[in-house]
């Protein structure tokens, strides 16, 4: 734990997450269809990439989400009730986190994020921002089984979690009832999360959504070999290797790989892997729900699915849900 002088943030650093990148993609590449967790796309670069994906005209979900958030936080806060601790999953810049907090005002605030860097900056700003706020800030993977550190704030009386973004689509609906079950354990009976969930529309809108005409989601999609290479000593040619993303029906799930243009070789602290030409590497999921079908996973978890926000064009949504008990 390290203190950030003023305006004070309790910064807390769990590099599991750092630690496993090596085993993690040495792991993902030796399967049948090879894979790397989607959580490795952000760093520096990669953080800089997602922040441009988000004012592309093409991806609807932040403006969309940012627009409700005007609409609706006020709503939110009502039923998060007053001294609520907000613990934000995967907070990034927390930039809808803030509108939420306008409202809210939660006596302590736990950002969690594998970004370190930016968990850094977006905490000291606001503390800034909201200077009677305890920051509490944890650098980690949070579908891992961290244990948290508590809050000495005297007037918490509930914990609720806030998950922006739709990155819940990037879990497989099993992996999202484990997800959501833990979630549940964090909040304890009578908490609370909010989170948002992506809706099921038509084929060409998602489609175009994840490969922009920019080319900016290709070059996210990339910067992940760049990392390897930089961080794990690897010699992918990035040249060799082309963004795909297309939604699989079947699945109900946009899917992102990396296609090797040619058949090629690559090493990896000292693995060598082979590719045949056309073959991918899978990168992401990015599930897409119904209102109904989302909140059947959050009752399997254990939550209780009290209220559900969409907007106009009915594109996105943001789920109460309660913990039983």
């Amino acid at each position: 734990m390290s203190s950030d002088g003023h305006p004070p943030v309790r910064f807390y650093d769990f590099p599991s997450a750092r630690q496993n990148f090596l085993a993690d993609v040495l792991a993902g590449l030796s399967k049948p269809q090879k894979q790397i967790p989607a959580k490795y796309f952000y760093d520096r670069r990669g953080c800089e990439l997602f922040a441009a994906i988000c004012e592309l005209p093409e991806y609807y979900l932040t403006r969309t989400e940012t627009a409700m958030m005007h609409l609706f936080a006020a709503q939110m806060a009502q039923l998060l009730g007053s001294g609520c601790q907000l613990i934000e999953y995967g907070s990034g810049a927390s930039r809808k986190t803030r509108i939420l907090l306008e409202h809210l005002r939660p006596p302590a605030y736990l950002p969690i994020d594998v970004a370190c860097e930016e968990l850094r900056a977006s905490s000291r700003m606001l503390a800034r921002e909201f200077p009677g706020m305890q920051i509490i800030a944890v650098c980690a993977d949070f579908s891992e089984a961290v244990q948290l550190p508590d809050s000495s704030a005297p007037e918490l009386k509930r914990k609720a979690i806030y998950f922006s973004g739709s990155t819940i689509g990037n879990f497989t609906k099993a992996e999202t009832v484990i997800l959501l079950k833990h979630a549940a354990q964090v909040v304890s009976a009578q908490g609370a999360m909010l989170v948002g969930v992506d809706l099921k529309k038509p084929q060409a809108r998602l489609e175009a959504a994840y490969n922009d005409g920019k080319g900016v989601t290709a070059e996210f999609n990339l910067n992940l070999l760049a990392r390897i290479n930089r961080e794990l000593n690897g010699n992918f040619r990035l040249e060799k290797f082309c963004h795909r993303a297309f939604y699989n029906a079947e699945e109900g799930r946009i899917e992102m790989h990396l296609e090797s243009l040619t058949a090629q070789q690559v090493m990896i602290g000292g693995r060598c892997f082979d590719f045949r030409a056309g073959e991918t590497i899978h990168t992401e999921n990015s599930y897409k729900y119904s209102l109904r079908e989302f909140q059947q996973l959050a009752r399997q978890a254990g939550f209780d699915p009290l209220r559900a926000w969409t907007d106009e064009e009915h594109l996105f949504s943001v789920h109460y849900l309660c913990a039983g008990g």
